[in-house]
Formats: C-alpha cells, structure tokens, sequence
C-alpha cells in the first residue's frame, strides 16, 4: 500500500498521550471502574455486598471477566453478576463509544493509505491489536447509527439559553488537505442542565452554513430559546437575527477583550485591559455603564482608536445583564463551549488529519455524545427557577 501522506515520527506517539505514568493510570481506571460496576449492581440488589438490609431486593451470584480497549491498554474487569440476571451496565458502550471513535479514525487512516509506519505502530499499542477493512467497516456501522441518533434525536425541551461555537480540524476531501469547520450548538435546559444539542461539519463559518445549522435544529424542536451566547462571527450574527429571531444576542465578552488588542500598541498600559475587563463584574447593568463611561474619559485621549471601537461596540457584550445576577458568569461569555473544544481537540491532534469527513465527524460527536451523558447525570450546572422570578419581576415592573 502507497503512502499519500507522511506523519513525522514525533507527531503521534503513546508516550506523549500516557507520559511516564501509564501504568498507574491503568491502574487507576481499572479501579475506578470496578467500582462503577460495584456500585450499580448495589443499587440493582438493593444492599451492598455482605450487608443486611430490609431493602434488598436481590441477591450477588459472582462475577465474570469482561476485556475493556481503552487508549491505555486493555483492562480486564469483574462484572458482577446476580441470581435473578436483572443487573445491567451500559458502562462498556458508553465507554467505548469514543473509544471506538478514535481507534477507528486511526486505523482507518492506515487502511486508506494515509498514514505511516508509526501510525500503525500507535493504533496498535493503543488497542492491542491490528485492524483490517473489513474490521473497520463493521465498528464504523455500529458506531455511526448510534451517532446518527445521538445527531437527530428530537428536541422536546425548551432551552432558554444557547451557546454557539465552532473549531477547525484538518480534514483531507478529495484528495486535498482542507480545514473544516466543526459547528456545535449546546444548550441549557429549564432544569438547569447542559445538553449538547447539535454537532455537524462544513466547508466554512458561512452564512448559510450557519443558517442551515440551525433550521435543522428547529426541525428537530429547538423552541424557548431567550439568549443566544457566540463570538462576533457575522455569518453566525446573521443566521442568529433570521433564524432565532425572538432571542437576544450576548457577544462573548472574552472575544471582545481579545479583539481590542488589536486596537492597542504591543507596550500599551495593562491597567487599561483591566479596567475594561473590571466592567463584566458589575452587579448590574447601570453600575457597568457607569463604569465605562469613567473607562472612556480616562483613556480617550491615550488610545483614541480602542476607546472609539469600544464604545462602537460594547453593549453588544453586555446583553447578559439583563438575566439574574447569579447567571451572569455562566452566559457572559462561551467558556463552557470553549472548555468542551479544548477536550476534543486534546483528542483530535492525536490524529492530526482525518482521511476523510466522516472520520472527522464520528470522533467528535463520539465526544460530544460522552460529554452529553455526563451533563445529564451530573448536578444541574445553574439555578432556573432564579431566571423565572427574574422574569416575574420584570413583568411586573413594566406593567
């Protein structure tokens, strides 16, 4: 098989994934794990094992070893099992299923030819063996109609706050090494808890990408939406104005702050950044404007040209204070979708290019889809019921 790309041997490598610790990371997840598994059979029976308790509604019958891939090495696991064969565990799958995703994004490049020796040499550290096409084939069918479902599942829920963002991964199409745009929508539902709601590729942040992103989340039910939180993206602001039409628009804050070096001298004065900065942590929205009115005399006549774009284009980044005052760190600025897109690309630079968009698309949603379920079983991320009096109150001001 020809090679049609070459890897340096330094660009992929298990030490830079494990560092000097893999076998005591091993052995931690096998221990966490086995825990997991520990844990869920005493809620199925009802008691821990050994305990005595009138709530217990089964009984342990042993165990039996079960292999986990992971990217450090295989583990082997003590399933427990009980007398009446009711225990469970969607542990492995859901595990695996990101798991599977990058295993198959590697193997892959090395089944289509574009990839190294050290390519193979890594894919088959990181799950013990080699893999043939028709091998990759047969994951990649399970894996993607659980993807696809995960991608077009309905949206029965209102999400009042939404949080747009996109990232960039090398993608080869056609033969030629292209950037492609990772769209992502997460939202935040009437519980107070983040969902993951959409995940799709594109040639580019356009316009009409952007749109198109968003109808098909409509299609699906998106509905409620009251805040929308992204860069100043004006593709992404346009699609916002057509599509979402009833909500406001909060312009991350951290992206206008890192804009405004653009207006600034490379020796400008650090108080200058800060004072800025010092108005996004205002009680409200008066004391904020206050602020910057104080912010504009002060600096005016030193930096004309970041004082004259800021008061231009501020308020867009100040909409959040309309929401209640314990909100306003969470939707201020897209730190949440950033905090997921750091995650996904601490897993995709092992991969660096992707042979193909599909590849791309199965290992990111893969993530996403591990990152969902987490948010679902996890505390509620913000208070809602303080946005509902928030609102009451409102309306009862302008009344």
């Amino acid at each position: 098989m020809t090679a049609t790309h070459k890897v340096k041997p330094s660009s992929v490598s298990i030490e830079a994934l494990l560092g000097q610790n893999g076998d005591l990371f091993k052995r931690l997840l096998k221990e966490s794990l086995q825990e997991v598994l520990e844990a869920e059979m005493t809620e199925v029976v009802g008691a821990a094992a050994g305990e005595r308790s009138a709530e217990r509604t089964g009984y342990r019958a042993g165990y039996y070893q079960r292999g986990l891939v992971t990217r450090i090495g295989k583990l082997e696991l003590r399933v427990p099992r009980d007398r009446d064969g009711r225990f469970s565990t969607e542990l492995f799958e859901r595990y695996q299923r990101s798991e599977k995703a990058l295993v198959s994004a590697l193997a892959e490049m090395y089944v289509q030819g574009v990839s190294t020796r050290k390519v193979k040499v890594v894919t088959e550290e990181l799950c013990g063996h080699a893999f043939s096409a028709s091998t990759i084939s047969q994951v990649n069918k399970g894996l993607d109609a659980a993807l696809e479902r995960f991608a077009r599942r309905a949206l029965e829920e209102a999400y009042p706050y939404l949080i747009l963002d996109a990232r960039y991964e090398k993608v080869r199409v056609d033969g030629v090494i292209r950037s492609q745009a990772v769209l992502i929508a997460l939202g935040i539902d009437w519980e107070g808890r983040r969902q993951v709601l959409g995940v799709e590729l594109a040639n580019r942040e356009s316009s009409s990408s952007w749109k198109d992103f968003l109808q098909r989340l409509r299609q699906r039910g998106l509905h409620g939406v009251e805040l929308v939180v992204s860069d100043d993206h004006d593709g992404l602001k346009k699609a916002v104005r057509e599509i979402l039409t009833e909500a406001a628009w909060q312009r991350c804050y951290v992206h206008f702050l890192r804009n405004a070096l653009d207006y600034l001298p490379r020796k400008a004065d650090d108080d200058c950044l800060q004072e800025l900065r010092w108005i996004y942590a205002r009680r409200d929205i008066k004391e904020a404007q206050s602020d910057l009115a104080t912010w504009l005399k002060r600096w005016q006549a030193r930096y004309p040209k970041l004082t004259d774009w800021a008061e231009d284009n501020i308020a867009e980044t100040l909409t959040f204070y309309m929401l209640p005052r314990q909100h306003h760190k969470h939707l201020k600025s897209t730190n949440l979708l950033e905090r997921l897109n750091e995650e996904i690309k601490r897993r995709t630079r092992v991969v660096r290019i992707f042979p193909n968009p599909q590849s791309c698309l199965r290992l990111v949603r893969a993530l996403c889809a591990e990152t969902h379920e987490a948010w679902l079983e996890d505390n509620r991320y913000i208070n809602m019921q303080l946005l509902r009096e928030h609102k009451k109150t409102t309306m009862q001001l302008a009344a």
